[in-house]
């Protein structure tokens, strides 16, 4: 998914770490961002916010539905680019079709994971089928490290089988957790599952001591460590704990659990784009719009997405001061 502001703030991300203490927490409140016009979908965005940029090398976390369709007119994203990071993208309802410049075409269909690897640099587009009357979902970036953020692009599918752990549901489609490994494609320790609760269940998970987590609550009445999480809402965790107790209420929960070692390195994000300093954002903006916007060359950074009708997202019009980190 396109960050489709007009506007996007630019972000600077050091290694965060929350508060002093292994128990420190953090409850990260949704931000609404509109996809397009007055009729367009909306998300709910939290990360990154000036509280917190990162959760291990996790950046971006936005989270939309469950939204009528004949509403909203669903998701369609026009081709637009990515550099220095991953997509990944999981559905709880309704279908969408993604292409890219590796030639990849696939659908994102819910409780499988479509990653993609932007390296050093992509283009995609995202459109919801004529058959999704619902769409409900997540779309998170993860940042590449330097050491592998140039590499080629490339596009990853993978349908988790769920297990039972404990009485609760757990989908595995990042990273390892309770016995169970993803083989999706990671460059730094990382952590990313689905969590489904009975009503009036406490579960006690391991968790690794090293990472910091962020659980995302989808739906229902969660308490996570005796904090109480509103839906929507991204709860922190500093690294330092060996387990995590999440408890729901009186009804079912779906929560999305994240997280990773710290990433230890700054980044600078600004639309869709990761890199380290200023001047590597204005090349990334000056290749998008003379290579595929002004249509100048397909054998640019981007590549060429085959298969999507319209034209590509233009980037918006950078800000008049250097990109650096908020005070």
């Amino acid at each position: 998914m396109s960050n489709l502001e007009t506007k996007p703030p630019e972000v600077l991300a050091g290694d965060e770490t929350g508060d002093d203490a292994p128990t420190g927490f953090e409850l990260l409140t949704p931000r609404d961002v509109p996809l397009g016009g007055p009729r367009a979908m909306e998300v709910r965005r939290t990360l990154p916010q000036r509280a917190r940029s990162l959760i291990g090398a996790w950046c971006f976390v936005d989270h939309y539905g469950p939204d009528a369709v004949a509403r909203t007119n669903g998701m369609n994203v026009p081709p637009h680019p990515h550099t220095g990071l991953q997509t990944v993208s999981w559905l709880f309802a309704g279908e969408i079709e993604h292409r890219d410049s590796t030639g990849a075409h696939a659908m994102v269909r819910p409780g499988e994971l479509n990653l993609m690897t932007a390296g050093s640099g992509i283009q995609h587009s995202e459109v919801s089928t004529t058959e999704t009357t619902v769409l409900h979902g997540a779309q998170l970036w993860v940042a590449l490290p330097d050491t592998s953020r140039h590499i080629a692009p490339f596009f990853e599918h993978y349908a988790p089988t769920p297990i039972t752990f404990e009485g609760a549901t757990v989908s595995v489609f990042i990273g390892a957790f309770l016995g169970e490994a993803s083989p999706a494609t990671m460059f730094t320790p990382l952590l990313g599952a689905q969590i489904d609760l009975p009503a009036n269940t406490t579960v006690r998970f391991p968790i690794d001591p090293a990472f910091e987590h962020g659980v995302l609550l989808d739906s229902g009445m969660l308490r996570a460590d005796d904090h109480s999480i509103p839906a929507d809402n991204l709860a922190y965790f500093a690294p330092g704990r060996h387990e995590l107790v999440l408890e729901s209420g009186d009804e079912p929960v779906r929560a999305l659990l994240i997280g990773g070692e710290p990433l230890g390195e700054q980044i600078v994000m600004w639309w869709n784009f990761i890199g380290r300093t200023h001047e590597e954002i204005v090349e990334y903006r000056e290749r998008w719009q003379n290579e595929v916007v002004a249509g100048e060359t397909s054998a640019g950074r981007y590549g060429t997405v085959l298969g999507y009708d319209g034209a590509p997202l233009p980037a918006p019009v950078m800000p008049g001061i250097r990109l650096r980190p908020r005070e």
